[in-house]
């Protein structure tokens, strides 16, 4: 049954962008374009990349972004439907803006309690060697971009400020991570509900773009092998991450496990992957919904909340 509401109105599908994730986030519109088509519902493609595309805008009722990165996951495009009154999908432009800053997402958590590795704010004038001596091994990655777009890992001076160069190239400021020893997780949101967790398994150094976008090597384990009493605190953890930077609808919270098995919040993601490598479409076929459902779902959930 279509979202009460939507049956005869124009949804515009945003994807591509002009980002560093352009590619990915074609192959996500493309994925939910398909989806909303198929459910009989009338679809417009709009890639804001092109010059013309608020005009496009003009006879939609309802905005689905699909857009990854700067430009569409970090309040921009939102805030810009905000003043056309036009509805969308996900998080709001604070909490956008928010979870796409993972320097000023982890200070809030500092703030409020919830678990997340150390950092540091990197600039051209750091004292490389101090930060290696005060974190350790870290990981050097742009604070507004995503995908591991820009990441490196560092475990000396030089090697710190090689990486620092690197991702200084992106947009915002760059931050070194302290390295967490353990396996990756990844949950999905959807609503005030956390899909069953992965566990993410990959031969290259970290979880990287290729590792994400391009290997067929990389292992997901969904469920991804947690006791029951492990789960829920997984799942807690994410959600508070998920609330306490205003974001709503749907997304994604990236953890990390120490072998003392303690949680780590690495970011939020409020616009997460929907091509045939993403988890959130893996999680809800674990919890028996499989992606055109998974689609209206996220369509139902924005347009009640905003119509």
């Amino acid at each position: 049954m279509k979202v009460q509401g939507l049956q005869d109105k124009t949804i515009a599908v945003l994807f591509g962008g002009g980002s560093a994730e352009r590619e990915v986030s074609l192959q996500s519109g493309r994925t939910v374009s398909d989806a909303l088509r198929g459910l009989g519902y009338r679809v417009c493609d709009i890639d804001p990349a092109e010059s013309n595309w608020m005009q496009e805008l003009d006879q939609v009722a309802f905005a689905f972004i699909v857009l990854h990165g700067p430009g569409g996951e970090d309040g921009t495009v939102q805030g810009a439907l905000e003043v056309l009154g036009i509805p969308y999908t996900g998080s709001r432009v604070l909490g956008s803006a928010l979870a796409m800053d993972k320097r000023r997402s982890k200070q809030l958590w500092q703030g409020v309690g919830i678990a997340t590795g150390g950092f540091e704010l990197l600039q051209r004038d750091t004292d490389w060697q101090a930060v290696i001596k005060r974190l350790g091994k870290v990981f050097v990655k742009p604070a507004c971009e995503g995908s591991s777009i820009g990441m490196a890992p560092a475990t000396s001076a030089l090697e710190l400020e090689q990486a620092y160069l690197n991702a200084a190239k992106y947009s915002g400021d760059v931050i070194a991570e302290q390295f967490i020893d353990g396996p990756e997780y990844t949950v999905a949101v959807l609503g005030s509900q956390a899909l069953p967790s992965i566990c993410m398994e990959t031969t290259n150094e970290f979880y990287d773009y290729e590792a994400k976008y391009l290997s067929d090597d990389t292992t997901y384990n969904c469920p991804s092998g947690l006791n029951a009493e492990a789960e829920q605190e997984l799942s807690d953890l994410a959600l508070a991450a998920f609330t306490s930077l205003g974001c709503e609808g749907w997304g994604r919270v990236d953890i990390m496990r120490d072998r003392d098995g303690a949680f780590y919040v690495l970011e939020v993601n409020t616009i997460p992957g929907m091509t045939s490598h993403s988890l959130v479409p893996m999680a809800a076929r674990e919890a028996g919904m499989e992606v055109p459902e998974l689609v209206e779902h996220i369509l139902g959930l924005a347009w009640e909340g905003q119509s």
